[in-house]
Order: structure tokens, then sequence, then C-alpha cells
């Protein structure tokens, strides 16, 4: 009787998790519809769906009534912004889910370990020797990887404590980190001179996409690690239980964390070579699903890929229509995002070890 009781319980959850599941999914494309029709040009809603329409079909004609500006506006600026807002959004949430149940650390975050920054330095790497290079330019993806990668070994061995990792120090060395590749960035900014003036803004999250090229490159590399995760979620979720209990139920706890960091660290990159740094939201976003939906991260992963983005596509979407000034999105959910980790910090700082 209680075995049947329990199987109708978990039938019920499943039921229910689906159904919130679809509401953040068409949440999200409605959310889509309205950000592309909304802003200064004045286009209406079907010269909109006639341009997207006409593009991803291939039938031009249909854009014979349609100004070649109303194109560009909807095509090449706000299209591939918006799908960078939910790219980046998305990535950086099941990113910053899956380093927390791997660290097995509530704080660890690709923002708050200094990942991002040390992408972001690696990106400015690229861009400052691609200055001085010609005829073909290094891949700034491939250099905030290994930026991402430096940053996240430094970072493990020196909260290491004997067996242990030390959320604390974690945390430490992870804004010590940041405040050096900052300084560096800004030491490159000042050998290059005007040279990269704008990238300086872009690296404090900005979601105006360079151009379609990197944007569909970072689309299937972070597809690619979040098709990853999903599979292996089941996984995660014994592997949290510990390495004995993991390891006696076949799992390579070893090889699966080296994995999963990978992937973690390619869709850091991803995002950062696209939109800079937007820090906070891989922190935020999985624990605010842990309190609604439970600590199982067969649900937590694909929810954290949809609430992320609709998190940055409707942050952006509002600075974008009510903030005359440019203000980086990435300033906006720091001051968001700050004041939460504050609480997770002081709430979790008894508990240093995990």
């Amino acid at each position: 009787m209680k075995a049947a009781n329990n199987r109708g319980f978990q039938k019920e959850k499943l039921k229910k998790n689906k159904i919130i599941l679809s509401i953040l999914f068409f949440t999200l494309i409605l959310l889509f519809f309205i950000s592309i029709n909304l802003g200064k040009a004045d286009i209406n809603f079907n010269e909109v769906i006639k341009i997207l329409y006409a593009k991803i079909t291939a039938k031009i004609k249909i854009l014979d009534n349609i100004s070649n500006a109303k194109i560009t506006i909807i095509w090449d600026i706000r299209l591939p912004r918006i799908l960078t807002a939910i790219i980046v959004g998305g990535g950086l949430a099941i990113s910053g889910a899956v380093l927390q149940a791997v660290l097995m650390n509530p704080l660890a975050d690709s923002f708050t370990i200094g990942i991002s920054s040390g992408a972001a330095f690696g990106s400015t790497i690229a861009l400052f020797l691609n200055l001085f290079i010609s005829g073909f330019k290094l891949p700034i993806i491939v250099f905030a990887f290994f930026g991402a990668f430096l940053t996240f070994g430094l970072a493990i061995v020196i909260a290491r404590e004997k067996e242990h990792i030390s959320s604390v120090n974690l945390i430490i060395t992870g804004l010590i980190m940041s405040v050096i590749f900052q300084a560096a960035i800004s030491f490159i900014k000042s050998l290059s001179g005007d040279s990269i003036q704008e990238t300086l803004f872009w690296l404090m999250g900005s979601l105006t996409a360079k151009n379609w090229d990197y944007l569909v490159l970072s689309f299937l590399l972070i597809t690619v690690c979040v098709v990853v995760f999903l599979i292996y979620s089941k996984d995660i979720n014994i592997m949290c239980l510990g390495n004995k209990e993991a390891t006696s139920l076949g799992i390579n706890t070893f090889r699966l964390r080296i994995m999963l960091l990978v992937c973690v660290l390619l869709v850091t990159a991803a995002c950062v070579s696209i939109s800079g740094v937007i820090g906070f939201i891989g922190l935020f976003i999985p624990h605010l699903l842990r309190f609604f939906i439970g600590s199982n991260n067969k649900n937590i992963l694909p929810f954290s890929i949809l609430s992320g983005a609709i998190f940055l596509l409707f942050v952006d979407t509002i600075m974008r229509l009510l903030i005359n000034i440019d203000i980086s999105t990435g300033v906006i959910t720091i001051f968001l995002g700050g004041p939460f980790f504050v609480y997770l910090f002081i709430k979790n700082n008894r508990t240093i070890y995990y």
C-alpha cells in the first residue's frame, strides 16, 4: 500500500514538473516574439513575421515591400541579441547547477570562482594579438577556454585543504583572480590604445552579438555540452551521495567529474566569447529552482536552461526599452544577483567543507 502511494506521488510529481516545464517553454517563446517586436523602430508584427519567414526559408521575394533598414534591424540587430540572451542565459544557468553539484558547493558558479574572468582575459589576449595578425584571426573561443581552464585549475589548487575544498577559500580565490584578470585586461587595453575600446564594454556583459558565425558556433558548442549534462543528470544525483556510494553503484566519479567540468568550462568560454562576463545567473537560478521543485538534477538541469534564458531575455528586453543610456546587461545582473550571493555566503559560511 505504501509503495503504491509512493508510486502515485512520484507520478503526480512528474506530471506537475512536465506542466511547469511546458509553461516555461511557452513563456520563452512568447517572450521571444514580444521582444523581437519591441523597439524604437516602427516595425509592425506582420513585417517581423515576414522577415523571419523569408530569411529562414530563403524566400527573399516576400521582402520586396519591406525596406532594407527594417530587415537589418530585425535580422542583424534584434534577432542576434535575443538569441544571445537565450543561449547565454540558459548556458550559464545549467553550467552553474552542474558546477554546484559536481563540487558539492552551493556557492560555486563560473562567475564567483573566477572562471568567467579567466575566459574574458583569454578573449582579450586573442583580440589583442589579432591586431597584429593579418590574413587570419585567432579564435576567441579557444583562448577563452584556456583562460577559463587555467583559472579553474588555480582556484581548485589554492582552495584545497587536505582532502576537502574549502567553500570560503574557493570564493576568495575566485575574487582575487577576478581582480588580477581585470587589472591584466586594463593593462592590455592601455597597450592597444583605442583599438579595442569597445571590447571593454563588451566584456562587462553585452548581448550585442558580434556576428552570426560567433553565435552559431557558440550555440552548437553549448548544445553539445547541455546534451551531455542531461544524459548524465541521473549519475550527477548519485555522485552527490558521495564517492564511495557512487563507486559502489558502478560510476567512475573521477572520469565523470572531469568530463562535466570540461563541459562547464566550454559553456562558460562560449558564453563569454559572445556576451562578455555576465554574473550570478548560474548561482541564483538553480537555487531558486531547488526551493520550488527540489534538488533532483534530472529536473533542475532542464528547468535551469529555460529559467536562465527567460530571465536574461526579460532583463535585456526591459533595459532595451526603458533605459535610454547604454548600460551593459552584465552590470544589471550583478546588481540583481549580488545581494543573493551575499545572503548565500552568510547562510553557508558555517558549512566550510563539502
